[in-house]
């Protein structure tokens, strides 16, 4: 077992000296699951209908934060603020679509880059979803597709004019990752494993939905292109927790630190829990699924138990985003708000859209059951990662809007963040400062508006305003519109929203 000391003399002294000794190298484990809400887990609502024990477990022993943000209210933003400590909206809005380009620039200075240099080995295993370059595959004199007629778009990607014995440029490996495993996306092409940055077998026909077995709640949303025969989507959450369940026990055979990021597919569409998980929640076929997730957790965590690293290793546990519209019927049908207490779903710039579970386990540094109600990023996670190993920051290129959380984890402060900004589409912001939040526009939805599940939860008639404002403190669920009344504090959100976009930076390391 690796064993490291706790330096008390840093921790008391504070900023001044590094919090963690230097050959103090805790391992780091991330699981961030997808799509997932605030009120799903039991141990963040009393209500939930579905049992997360291993993550209620997690939560006991560790900090919980309720205020706890992705960068965005979609899966690529996110994932890319989270592994740079910088605001996806700097550089980029949207998701990487099917087979697209990678969203780093080659000068980026990554999460994974930071603690490989502080002689750390570094997995991603799951999901990507931050891009390759696949143009590096195709055959030579091949051209994607571009008909517009719908059977033939299908074709774009076809197997056939990509060379899959060549290596994919620019994925996982290029940004930092010693090694990576997994299907990039679950639902886009190609379906097939990826073993570090080559394909495990070669896809050899087209998806085709209609092969694989019934999908248990609504579509299976899967984009077309290349396929491995056989591609079996249900196998994609067992065989990834394998995957860090044998990196666990292998790494614990080696003197070396390791970082693994655990990407879920899940409860991202498609729903399919596998048989055995099948009426295990209250809330039908993704309430199953999260109930899997939370197996899944439960069997990585053991690994780190029985292998003897868990006392020497961060634990956090996130989400991309908010759920997925499907909890509006889920709602209604099963008395479960994926959200709870919040208003809004993923791609949303209200809080259900962002706000997410956070949870950090430290064992001897974090004391155990603590509820925190500071607010936090993820962006947060890459500077308080280089307090703890003593990684040094490069002041270009570098977690531009990343905080140090380590005094929160450590009992030394309540909080080290007052602002922060919620940001989806282009035209969709919010900006929070305090318990304040402002809507930078007539309402804070981006996906659809459902107005029965309003009616139902008491939520007033759209007061047409141009922006909205809410007092968070007393108003978790966004109803009441302040905006009208307090116009000072409108304009100067407005004015902190645009001088965070115009400095470049946010991190107090930078504000000099």
């Amino acid at each position: 077992m690796k064993k490291y000391l706790l330096n008390i003399f840093a921790l008391t002294l504070g900023p001044a000296l590094p919090s963690v000794a230097a050959e103090d190298k805790p391992n780091v484990l991330i699981l961030y699951a997808d799509d997932l809400g605030f009120g799903d887990l039991s141990c963040y609502s009393k209500d939930s209908k579905i049992p997360t024990k291993h993550l209620d477990k997690l939560a006991a022993e560790g900090m919980r934060f309720t205020d706890g943000h992705s960068s965005s209210g979609i899966c690529t933003p996110s994932r890319y603020a989270l592994l740079t400590g910088r605001h996806h909206w700097r550089d980029f809005y949207g998701i990487v679509k099917a087979m697209e380009a990678s969203v780093f620039k080659a000068e980026r200075h990554t999460l994974p880059e930071m603690l490989k240099e502080k002689g750390y080995h570094t997995a991603a295993i799951g999901k990507w979803h931050l891009g390759w370059d696949w143009s590096a595959l195709r055959k030579p004199n091949a051209e994607l597709n571009k008909d517009p007629d719908a059977e033939k778009k299908k074709k774009q990607h076809h197997f056939s004019i990509y060379d899959w014995s060549k290596p994919i440029p620019d994925g996982p490996l290029a940004h930092g990752f010693d090694y990576y495993f997994g299907d990039a996306v679950i639902n886009f092409p190609p379906y097939a494993w990826i073993e570090n940055d080559k394909l495990v077998k070669a896809p050899d026909t087209m998806m085709d939905t209609s092969k694989w077995k019934k999908i248990k709640e609504g579509r299976y949303e899967c984009r077309p292109g290349p396929m491995v025969t056989g591609w079996d989507p249900y196998q994609n959450m067992p065989v990834t927790t394998q995957k860090a369940v044998d990196y666990i026990t292998e790494q614990a055979k080696t003197e070396q630190p390791f970082f693994l990021y655990f990407a879920f597919p899940s409860p991202h569409a498609p729903i399919i829990p596998n048989d055995e998980f099948d009426g295990k929640s209250g809330a039908g076929a993704y309430g199953d699924l999260v109930f899997e997730t939370d197996d899944a957790c439960g069997r990585i965590l053991a690994a780190l138990e029985e292998s003897g690293q868990a006392d020497n290793t961060i634990v956090i546990f996130s989400a991309d985003n908010g759920p997925e519209h499907y909890a509006y019927p889920r709602d209604e049908k099963y008395d479960h708000w994926s959200a709870f207490p919040l208003r809004g779903l993923k791609r949303d710039i209200y809080e259900g859209g962002h706000r997410v579970p956070f949870i950090v386990r430290y064992p001897g540094k974090v004391k155990a059951g603590v509820v925190s109600d500071a607010l936090v990023s993820q962006i947060d996670i890459m500077a308080t990662l280089a307090s703890i190993t003593g990684a040094e920051l490069p002041e270009k290129n570098a977690a531009e809007d990343s905080h140090d959380i380590l005094p929160i984890l450590t009992g030394e402060k309540e909080s080290v963040r007052k602002s922060h900004i919620h940001n989806t589409a282009a035209k969709s912001w919010a900006v929070r400062d305090g318990d304040w939040l402002l809507i930078q526009g007539k309402n804070g939805y981006t996906t659809k508006q459902d107005k029965n599940w309003e009616k139902r939860h008491d939520y007033p008639a759209d007061d047409k305003g141009p922006v909205e404002l809410y007092d968070l403190s007393k108003d978790i669920g966004q109803k009441t519109n302040l905006a009208a009344e307090n116009p000072e504090k409108v304009e100067e959100l407005q004015k902190l929203l645009s001088e965070i976009k115009k400095r470049g930076y946010s991190a107090p390391r930078l504000m000099k």
